[in-house]
């Protein structure tokens, strides 16, 4: 097979969470184990981290990664999904696996393909870490897919866990509480090993404390705190203070979001620890690679301006945690008139996501070009009980067309909603 048929063969053999959503899913460890013990247990070949959380996982991990890369690291960095080429779930010090790898790797894996078959995730799991073997990496930053106990890529045993945020996502899934979310995320804990928690509500705090009883627990804002912060030159600035030392430190980042202060705090206390652990990781390259970690890692979609008059901005929050964020953002923003690119996917909290947008908006209703997708009309009549106007469209690139012709240059395009609508 040559890299296309590779893809058709993957992409359409193994059940993909993406397309088809919970019947994807696989509740157990138990092929992603079998996988990589066919390719000999590439897991237990790198050192690694493990990230997990409702939201910000995927900011953080590519933080994280560019840090590393920085520090002078080999780093791996496996993310999901992809927003345009397969690839981008696999880079090492921000360069995609090659096409003839992902090729190989199909060829050596096919008989195990066809002997358990496995899902789509549990497939790019092994693939991901027989590539960081192979390319014998310093460290690999690893983002769980969705949750965590169950999580294919749980079965690695890292340096440091970090636990961002938890959320009402994937309740069908995960549970229908907070408490219930955070036991599944709190899965990624290791006797011994180290986690951060970025944040912490009354409902998670004691599911954490039970799960790290033997490893030591770290809250990211016990230790540090957002003592101002500016917008500048396309970057977001902060002085953050230390509280046990009271020193002041300035941060900048290219990830322009505002609710990406949470996710500093996070990747500091992370970085401090292991720091304290033998890694080389000093201040000033923290801030070095925060400045730059779009172009280190490749990341996109986070508050991203990809046009000006009228401004388009991108931004996967797709969840209720993840609109609130978006919200927020926006009562910082200067724009005239704000016109709402919308599409979501059906295992969603559609009524929950609607109920917090604002009816001043102009709404364009759409859908992702998957199984998996709301279907526009519907979203579009969804959301008409909250008293949210707008037409609706086939596709998000005739949306977009039709929000350009209606705004002025000083209106404000957002498209949102799904990740694989923003892809």
């Amino acid at each position: 097979m040559n890299y296309a048929e590779t893809l058709a063969y993957l992409f359409h053999k193994l059940p993909m969470f993406s397309k088809i959503g919970e019947a994807a899913y696989k509740k157990d460890l138990t092929n992603t184990i079998a996988l990589c013990q066919a390719m000999g247990n590439p897991q237990e070949q790198f050192k690694s981290i493990h990230i997990a959380g409702t939201n910000g996982k995927g900011s953080t991990s590519h933080m994280l990664a560019a840090i590393f890369q920085k520090a002078g690291y080999k780093t791996g960095l496996y993310t999901s999904p992809h927003l345009y080429d397969f690839r981008e779930r696999i880079k090492v010090n921000g360069v995609c696996c090659s096409e003839e790898f992902v090729v190989k790797f199909t060829e050596r894996i096919q008989p195990e393909i066809e002997r358990i078959a496995p899902s789509f995730f549990e497939i790019t799991v092994a693939m991901a870490f027989t590539y960081f073997a192979e390319q014998a990496v310093d460290i690999a930053i690893i983002e769980t897919g969705l949750g965590g106990r169950l999580d294919s890529t749980n079965i690695i045993q890292p340096e440091l866990s970090i636990i961002t945020n938890i959320g009402m996502d994937h309740m069908n899934l995960l549970g229908n509480t907070l408490t219930a979310i955070a036991g599944e995320k709190a899965g990624i804990i290791k006797p011994n090993i180290p986690v951060v928690i970025g944040e912490v509500l009354p409902e998670t705090l004691p599911v954490f404390l039970a799960a790290a009883h033997s490893s030591s627990i770290h809250f990211a804002a016990d230790t540090r705190y957002i003592h101002d912060w500016l917008y500048q030159d396309g970057c977001l600035q902060m002085t953050i203070v230390d509280r046990a030392k009271n020193e002041y430190l300035h941060i900048e980042s290219d990830l322009s979001g505002f609710y990406q202060t949470k996710n500093v705090l996070t990747v500091l206390e992370a970085c401090a620890i292991l720091a304290k652990a033998g890694w080389a990781i000093d201040l000033n390259t923290i801030q070095t690679a925060l400045k730059q970690v779009k172009a280190l890692t490749g990341l996109y979609g986070r508050w991203e301006t990809i046009q000006t008059s009228p401004r388009i901005v991108l931004d996967v929050g797709h969840n209720e945690d993840g609109i609130k964020a978006i919200l927020a953002q926006l009562d910082l923003t200067n724009y005239n008139q704000l016109h709402w690119i919308m599409g979501m996917v059906k295992d969603k909290d559609s009524q929950a996501v609607l109920a917090l947008l604002p009816s001043s908006a102009h709404y364009y209703f759409t859908k992702a070009s998957i199984p998996r997708a709301l279907d526009e009309t519907i979203l579009q009549e969804q959301a008409s009980q909250f008293q949210l106007k707008g037409e609706a469209f086939p596709n998000v690139n005739l949306a977009i067309e039709a929000a350009k012709a209606n705004a002025s240059p000083n209106d404000l395009i957002l498209v949102c909603g799904s990740v694989f609508v923003i892809a």
